[in-house]
């Protein structure tokens, strides 16, 4: 299977640069993939799609402002961006210019409130370093960082929480998982008045997602891998859908690649943590999911790859070709789309 199969031509200018200012007004594209149908609707339609006894699974990871600009010693400009929290104070971080920064070499952000010491250079050429503050350190980084926006979004945005779900709860990601930027609390409250049930799992995003397929075949591609837990509460959730013959719906390709890594054969699933590298593409089985809602995704990449092995490719490209037509606003602040 090649990568090249999974192309689309999209128009620059489609690229969402910035939120809409209403979460839930965002357009909604409806794929049935057994009918072949597509509806056009608005986000806040979705509660129509839903029905009492399923289970909406969503991602409650925190986007931390991962991202640090800082001077050495010697004045020079230098951009950190943290990748993984390895231990204590000792992270794993992206480094630009990467040359410049030997082991040793020390780093201050924020008119001194933070420093980094380079430990050690890393597999990829990442550094791993070790940061010496006074106080909290997600406290400091509230403070001075910023928030690691994907590479094709140019515009600055204004409000950090904008790239936070509402839910968001446990601290970790370099990206938000994007669904569930569509969602409002109100909206939230009135699912679960209808019936149904909301479990939460826990997939910290890397910045591995932004990474291009650099392989001709997709079989060859080698995913990166991402820290989650799932509950055994929202365990229970889930398996209780399962049972009672209800759907699992999970908000976002994330969500998707847990409920699939912890899945047995049968569908169920249990309380655990782990690292997951799952790659699904076309000829994948579906264990647990029943529909997924998603943003649209970038040409050639493995979460086009994952919706294509939900809903089939040709049915996926088509809907894209649609919604470009259509003039849908596309990637992290762009619009939606439910497939059922």
């Amino acid at each position: 299977m090649k990568v090249s199969d999974f192309n689309y031509e999209l128009p620059e200018e489609l690229i969402a640069q910035v939120p809409i200012t209403n979460r839930d007004s965002s357009r909604l594209m409806v794929l049935n993939k057994e009918l072949k149908t597509i509806e056009h609707k608005i986000f806040k339609d979705i509660i129509d799609y839903l029905e009492p006894g399923d289970c909406l699974v969503r991602n409650n990871t925190k986007v931390i402002p991962a991202r640090l600009y800082g001077k050495k010693e010697t004045g020079a400009n230098i951009e950190f961006l943290l990748l993984n929290n390895i231990e204590g104070d000792t992270w794993e971080t992206i480094v630009r210019p990467g040359n410049k920064l030997h082991i040793g070499t020390k780093v201050i952000f924020g008119n001194g409130i933070l420093e980094a010491e380079v430990l050690d250079t890393m597999p990829g050429g990442t550094r791993k370093v070790v940061f010496h503050y006074k106080g909290i350190f997600n406290e400091i980084l509230d403070q001075i960082g910023l928030m690691p926006l994907p590479p094709y979004i140019h515009e600055t945005l204004k409000e950090k929480d904008r790239y936070q779900t509402v839910y968001a709860k446990f601290d970790g990601s370099a990206a938000a998982p994007t669904a569930g930027l569509h969602f409002t609390n109100e909206l939230l409250e009135k699912i679960q008045e209808k019936g149904i049930q909301i479990a939460n799992v826990t997939l910290h995003v890397g910045i591995g997602t932004f990474r291009p397929v650099k392989e001709e075949e997709v079989e060859k591609h080698d995913m990166h891998s991402e820290h989650f837990y799932i509950k055994e509460e929202d365990a229970e959730k889930i398996n209780n859908a399962k049972r009672s013959g209800h759907r699992v719906i999970a908000v976002g390709t994330t969500s998707c690649r847990v409920l699939e890594s912890v899945a047995d054969s049968d569908g169920f699933v249990k309380e655990t943590e782990g690292d997951t590298k799952i790659f699904i593409y076309p000829g994948y089985k579906f264990k647990c999911l029943d529909a997924l809602i998603t943003n649209f995704h970038l040409p050639q990449s493995t979460l086009l790859m994952l919706v294509s092995a939900l809903a089939g490719k040709e049915f996926i490209l088509d809907a894209y070709n649609k919604a470009v037509k259509e003039k849908y606003r596309f990637f992290s602040f762009g619009d939606a789309m439910l497939i059922l």
